[in-house]
């Protein structure tokens, strides 16, 4: 995305605080939002301004330290009180993204370490450098990610991808387009289908988007199209992203990912979850236990402004579903690729994860 930053974290003489790409204006505008408080990254989580589980995460490591920052002239037990409330308002923003919560302990945990620092500058300068590292380690993992992914991919593929899961997902170069990313540094000629992803349409304003400025071949589809392309046997490979994946290999990913899933299984298509093991909650069995966040029906009824739904009509407006892990043809992480039975790898991943610092 040339100089477009997702986000980033600005240190200037009149003083620090997180900026964000809003990409609810894409691709109309390009337009960073200055976020000098935690009520600002807040609302900039719930509505969607930034989005993409691993960009939730950092952005809400950020937003501790926005936070903490603000608080900094309190008594030292004013001044954690006050972060551990921003923590928990962080951690209300949305449901379903495991990363959002993985990286508010991590922020909660650095905050223990500082217990002894009486001086608050010096325990704001801790959690800074933790955001930091927060978000070094998710460009890391996301390169690595399109190493391994990159292997699965044939030249001359046709890809079709759900929502959007690429460099504006994250603060690095995404997961599932990551993973294309990859492939094309490699010489491979893809070319991509991106499902337009109501009600929001991701796909059609961020990924296509996305793919464009990068000079990779994109075409944008409504979602129900989907079916035709994989009957028409024009479809090879799909890659998704991930909110959240149960111990089990059961995926939750923006709504319509499961119906993709099924077209895939029922074409023969192979049908791969990318997604960094930060995301592999090992706390739920299975993906019925995930819990869906339910969106405002404004999103579907008056979409971009404008009423497309009939006054008094109720709307179904779920921003996820689960894909059972049978559906699921492989879990691409950062350690390399898990295939069915999933729970072992993800296991034996997950302990590694517990076993390092971020």
């Amino acid at each position: 995305m040339n100089d477009v930053h997702t986000l980033r974290w600005r240190d200037e003489d009149g003083g620090s605080w997180l900026e964000l790409l809003d990409q609810t204006l894409l691709p109309q505008q390009i337009k960073s939002l200055e976020c000098h408080d935690v009520e600002t990254v807040a609302e900039a989580i719930e509505m969607l301004r930034v989005r993409g589980a691993p960009a939730i995460g950092v952005a809400a490591a950020y937003g501790v330290v926005v936070g903490a920052l603000q608080a900094c002239a309190l008594s030292p037990t004013a001044f954690r009180a006050s972060i551990e409330s921003d923590i928990e308002r962080l951690a209300a923003t949305r449901p379903t993204a495991v990363n959002l919560f993985w990286a508010l302990e991590h922020m909660r945990g650095t905050l223990s370490d500082t217990a002894q620092l009486g001086d608050n500058a010096k325990v704001c300068q801790q959690l800074l450098r933790a955001a930091h590292r927060v978000c070094e380690d998710d460009k890391d993992l996301c390169r690595r990610m399109g190493e391994h992914g990159a292997e699965l991919i044939k030249p001359e593929s046709t890809i079709l991808t759900h929502c959007n899961a690429g460099a504006l997902a994250t603060a690095g170069w995404g997961t599932a387009l990551g993973v294309i990313y990859a492939a094309a540094a490699q010489g491979k000629q893809l070319r991509v289908f991106a499902d337009e992803t109501r009600p929001l349409l991701q796909g059609a304003r961020l990924t296509a988007w996305e793919l464009s400025q990068a000079d990779i071949d994109v075409t944008v589809l409504c979602d129900g199209a989907a079916a035709s392309l994989f009957a028409a046997g024009e479809i090879d490979t799909v890659i998704v992203g991930s909110d959240r994946i149960a111990a089990n290999g059961d995926v939750a990913n923006k709504i319509g990912t499961l119906g993709v899933a099924v077209l895939a299984h029922e074409f023969g298509v192979p049908f791969y979850v990318v997604a960094p093991t930060s995301t592999v909650d090992m706390s739920l069995p299975s993906g019925d236990l995930i819990p869906i966040e339910q969106r405002a029906s404004t999103e579907v009824s008056e979409g971009f402004g404008r009423r497309t739904v009939p006054e008094g009509v109720k709307v179904y407006n779920p921003a996820f579903d689960v894909t059972p892990h049978h559906l699921v043809s492989a879990i691409i992480t950062e350690h390399g690729v898990a295939r069915a039975p999933f729970e072992p790898t993800l296991t034996a991943w997950g302990t590694a994860v517990l076993s390092q610092a971020v």
